[in-house]
């Protein structure tokens, strides 16, 4: 059976610190220790007063989804957050 995709309307955020759209925080050095499949190079690293640094994620039913440089988070009108990047979010999101 061939079938489309149902186009959805969502959101698209350009992620930037202090925006509040991530689910949360892991710290740096959690994320490099127990998160070893994880390409590193790129991912937000947000310095605290505390001098703790964390990465912001979004959570969802895959589990957690760290979020890189240049992302965009889209939120769904259902309220279910994805992550995409830079390089492919207007192939799979036009602009209306």
């Amino acid at each position: 059976m061939r079938c489309r995709r149902v186009p959805l309307e969502a959101e698209v955020i350009k992620y930037k610190e202090g925006c509040n759209i991530e689910d949360g925080f892991t710290l740096w050095a959690d994320v490099i220790t127990t998160e070893g499949y994880i390409v590193t190079d790129h991912l937000v690293k947000i310095k605290r007063e505390d001098g703790a640094i964390v990465c912001p994620y979004i959570s969802h039913h895959r589990g957690l989804t760290y979020i890189n440089e240049d992302d965009y988070i889209i939120i769904d009108n259902d309220g279910t957050k994805h992550v995409c990047g830079e390089d492919k979010i207007f192939h799979r999101y036009e602009k209306i």
